[in-house]
């Protein structure tokens, strides 16, 4: 009886004050793991076109909010189509995509680039787009279930 005391009070501790979450700041271009007030992990990042909280299909903004990463996927054979011109491109999400449980938003999540150039600023659809580097250094911290906690726009006032 002892020991397994001993074990859940460990459980415990280790969920109340070891528990690892993504956050991001859709002000400061900024993707960071934090575990309590420790950051062990920060990288810049791009965000949606648009200022504020993603409210439908097609709006080019990022989610506010606490998600969850629901799923890893290898997205290194990827294309899309951004309608700039050069058509589709291979490789557009970089080596892996961390699905994000986004209410009514199946297809929003942290992912890398095929447009390196474009980090550290405003020029996506909705999703959090990471150097391909930054993605592959990222990836040791993610876990399905995770937290992401993506914090609110500035305003576009």
């Amino acid at each position: 009886m002892r020991s397994f005391t001993i074990v859940l009070l460990l459980a415990c501790f280790h969920y109340a004050y070891g528990q690892q979450h993504i956050v991001v700041s859709k002000q400061n271009y900024s993707l960071a793991v934090v575990e309590n007030e420790d950051t062990l992990f920060k990288c810049p990042i791009a965000v949606g076109k648009a200022y504020g909280d993603k409210t439908m299909r097609g709006d080019i903004k990022t989610p506010e909010g606490t998600f969850k990463i629901v799923s890893i996927e290898n997205s290194s054979r990827w294309k899309h189509d951004f309608k700039d011109g050069n058509g589709i491109r291979m490789g557009a999400y970089g080596p892996w995509f961390f699905r994000l449980n986004v209410p009514h938003f199946s297809s929003i999540g942290i992912h890398g680039t095929c447009k390196p150039e474009t980090i550290g600023t405003r020029d996506n659809e909705g999703c959090i787009r990471l150097h391909n580097r930054d993605l592959v250094a990222l990836k040791p911290f993610v876990r399905i279930g995770i937290t992401c906690i993506i914090e609110k726009d500035k305003s576009d006032d």
